[in-house]
C-alpha cells in the first residue's frame, strides 16, 4: 500500500512541475528521495513561507502534534554534522548524499543509539551541551529507509514536527524539497486578497512612500479588483500584493511558489522559490513592505526590487519591476500566482496615465543621506555609528535625535533613526556613558533598547560599544543582577534513585545566560537545555553510581554576574 501511495506522489509531482510555465533554473532528481515519515504528507510550513526576518528554509512536516514518529534517511548517504541547540533547530542531522545534495532534518526528539553515543561523546570531550560538529564519510554512513531519529520539538519548535531541508552540498543553498518528487496532494489554488500600489517617483522606498489599497475579490484562481476597473497613475510606480497558498493536505496558511507581473503580456518581474542563500534569507525585510509589516501586520510582497537587495529569488527583473507610464493608452496589467504543485490564480486589472494622479512622498528635514552601496558613518559628541556597505537595501534619508535618560540609565535615550527601516546586517554602534558612570560598573554596562531588550556591549573609552541589526531606541544601562536557578525535583539529601534526571529552572534579568556549567563530585556532566521552556537538567547515568554525591551548577549571564546552587543527594 505504501508504495502504492510513493508511485501517486511521484507521478502527481511530475506532472505538477510539467503544468508550470516558471520552471527550476536546474532539473532536480525526482526519484532519489523518499519521505523522511511514513505519515501521511501534510505540512505546518512550505519552502520559502514567509517568516520573521526569514524565509522558511524547508519543509515542517505534521506528526498529528505528537512526537516520536521514527524519522528516516531519504537516501543513501553519511551523516555529515551533528548539531544540538538549546535554540534554533535543536537536535539536528545533516546527511550528505552521493547525488550532490545534503538533507537536515531538524527538532528532532532524540536520535538513534550510534548518533547518540557519537554526540555525548563530543559534548564530554569539549564539556559543553551545543555541539556543532562535521564527520568522515566513514563514520556513519547510512542507507535510504535507515532509522535515524525520532520526532520531536526540540530548538525553537512551535510544536511537535519535523523540520525537512534540502540543500546543495557545494554551494550550501537550501533548495525546495518539493521539487524533487516529495510532492504533496494539492488541488487548491493561491488565494490573492490585496493589490498596492506604490508611488515611489524616483525616491528610495520607505515608510514615507505613498501607496495605495485596491480590494480584491475572486475565487478559484480568478481575482479582480472591487470597483476599481481601471487605475490611474502618473510618475514612477511600483505593486505590492497580498497572496498565499494552501493544500489538500491540510488548512494551514502556506507561501507560494512563484509571482509573475506582466504588462501588456511582457513580464516585467517575477520571484521563484526555488533556491536561495542562507546569508541572503533575512533580506525578506527588503522583498516585503517591511514598514507595512511592522506597523499592521500585513505582509505585502513587493513586485519592484529594491538596489540593495541581494536575494535570488527574482528571475524577471525588468527595471527592477518599475513602471513610468507617460503614454495616453489603457495598459493591461496581470499578477500570475503558482504554488509549486501548478496550480495558478491570475489577478488581472487595467492602467492608464493621468497627470492628475500625483502622490509624492514628503521631504524630511535635517536628515543625512546615507547610501546602500557604500559605507555609511554618523557621529555626534554622544553616538556614533558604521553601517557597512550592502547593509541597507536603499539610499537612506537618516534621521537622529535624543531624549532625556529614561530611569536607571546611564545615558539619554538615543533615537537612531527608526524601527521601519530594516538593516540586513549587524552595523556597529557606540553611545556614551555618563561621566559619573563608576568605574566598577564599567564591565556590566551593555545597550538596551526602549523596550530594555539587550543588545549587548562593551566598555571602550568611555563610550559602550555593541553591534546590532535594527534600527531603534537605545540607551545605556547595566546588569548586575546573577541569574536565577530554581531546582524542580531536588533538594538537599534526597534520593534520588529511580528518579532519571535532575531538572532546574535558569533565568536572567537582562544580558541574557551565558554559560551553565554542571559537575557530579567535581567531575562535569552533561546539562541539557530547553531555551523555550527555561528547562535544564542532567539525566543519570552508569558515571552517577548509588551512594552519596555533591552536586554543583554554575549560571553565568552575559555581564559575568554568576550564581551558584550547590547540593548532596543519594543514588
Amino acid at each position: 500500500m505504501r508504495t502504492i501511495y510513493l508511485i501517486f506522489l511521484l507521478l502527481f509531482s511530475v506532472q505538477a512541475l510539467k503544468s508550470q510555465n516558471i520552471y527550476p533554473e536546474t532539473q532536480y532528481p525526482k526519484t532519489d528521495f523518499r519521505p523522511p515519515l511514513d505519515l501521511p504528507p501534510s505540512l505546518s510550513g512550505s519552502f520559502g513561507e514567509l517568516r520573521s526576518n526569514h524565509f522558511h528554509s524547508g519543509l515542517d512536516y505534521r506528526t498529528n502534534q505528537r512526537e516520536g514518529y521514527p524519522v528516516y534517511a531519504v537516501a543513501d548517504g553519511y551523516i555529515s554534522r551533528l548539531r544540538v541547540q538549546a535554540a534554533g533547530f535543536g537536535n539536528a542531522i545533516y546527511i550528505t548524499h552521493p547525488n550532490g545534495f545534503t538533507t537536515v532534518y531538524a527538532h528532532l526528539q532524540r536520535f538513534n543509539p550510534q548518533i547518540a553515543q557519537s554526540i555525548k561523546t563530543y559534548q564530554y570531550r569539549i564539556e559543553s551541551f551545543e555541539v556543532d560538529f562535521p564527520l568522515l564519510p566513514l563514520e556513519i554512513p547510512v542507507k535510504k529507509g535507515d532509522i535515524i531519529a525520532w520526532s520531536g520539538n526540540t530548538g525553537s519548535s512551535g510544536g511537535p514536527h519535523l523540520h525537512f531541508e534540502v540543500r546543495d552540498s557545494k554551494t550550501e543553498e537550501i533548495i525546495n524539497p518539493q521539487l524533487f518528487g516529495l510532492a504533496l496532494p494539492d488541488r487548491v489554488k493561491p488565494t490573492i486578497s490585496g493589490l498596492y500600489v506604490y508611488r515611489l517617483n524616483g525616491q528610495p522606498f520607505s515608510e514615507k512612500t505613498p501607496k495605495q489599497y485596491f480590494q480584491v475579490i475572486g475565487a478559484n484562481g480568478l481575482y479582480k479588483l472591487n470597483q476599481s476597473p481601471i487605475i490611474n497613475l502618473s510618475g514612477e510606480i511600483g505593486f505590492g500584493l497580498i497572496t498565499y497558498d494552501k493544500n489538500s493536505a491540510s488548512d494551514n496558511t502556506l507561501g507560494v511558489y512563484s509571482i509573475e507581473l506582466k504588462v501588456d503580456g511582457e513580464s516585467i518581474y517575477s520571484a521563484v522559490w526555488e533556491r536561495f542563500a542562507f546569508q541572503d534569507s533575512r533580506a525578506i525585510n527588503s522583498h516585503l513592505d517591511y514598514p507595512a509589516l511592522l506597523t499592521s501586520g500585513r505582509r505585502i510582497q513587493k513586485s519592484f526590487i529594491e538596489p540593495g537587495n541581494p536575494i535570488k529569488l527574482y528571475k524577471t527583473r525588468i527595471n527592477q519591476g518599475l513602471l513610468n507610464i507617460s503614454d495616453n493608452q489603457v495598459h493591461d496589467v496581470e499578477y500570475v500566482v503558482k504554488d509549486v504543485a501548478g496550480n495558478t490564480s491570475t489577478l488581472a486589472f487595467k492602467m492608464k496615465y493621468n497627470p492628475q494622479s500625483v502622490l509624492q512622498a514628503k521631504e524630511t528635514p535635517g536628515a543625512t543621506r546615507f547610501y546602500y552601496n557604500r559605507s555609511n558613518e554618523f557621529e555626534t559628541p554622544e553616538l556614533k555609528l558604521s553601517i557597512p556597505s550592502g547593509n541597507l537595501y536603499s539610499d537612506l534619508d537618516f534621521i537622529y535625535s535624543v531624549s532625556a535618560k529614561p530611569h536607571g540609565a546611564f545615558s539619554k535615550m538615543h533615537h537612531v533613526h527608526n524601527r521601519l527601516t530594516p538593516v540586513h546586517s549587524s552595523y556597529t554602534l557606540w553611545i556614551k556613558a555618563d561621566d559619573d558612570m563608576p568605574a566598577e560598573l564599567r564591565s556590566k554596562a551593555l545597550i538596551v533598547d526602549q523596550q530594555r531588550r539587550s543588545q549587548g556591549g562593551t566598555y571602550e573609552n568611555g563610550f559602550i560599544k555593541t553591534n546590532t541589526n535594527a534600527f531603534g531606541n537605545f540607551y545605556v544601562t547595566v546588569d548586575t543582577i546573577a541569574p536565577k536557578i530554581t531546582p524542580v525535583n531536588i533538594s538537599e539529601g534526597a534520593s534520588m534513585a529511580g528518579v532519571s534526571k535532575m531538572t532546574f529552572k535558569i533565568s536572567d534579568n537582562l544580558s541574557g545566560i551565558r554559560s551553565y556549567t554542571g559537575t557530579i563530585d567535581g567531575h562535569w556532566v552533561l546539562m541539557e537545555f530547553d531555551a523555550k521552556t527555561a528547562t535544564l537538567w542532567h539525566t543519570f547515568d552508569e558515571k552517577t553510581p548509588p551512594g552519596k554525591h555533591n552536586f554543583q551548577l554554575l549560571v553565568t549571564d552575559m555581564k559575568s554576574n554568576t550564581q551558584t546552587f550547590k547540593v548532596s543527594f543519594y543514588r
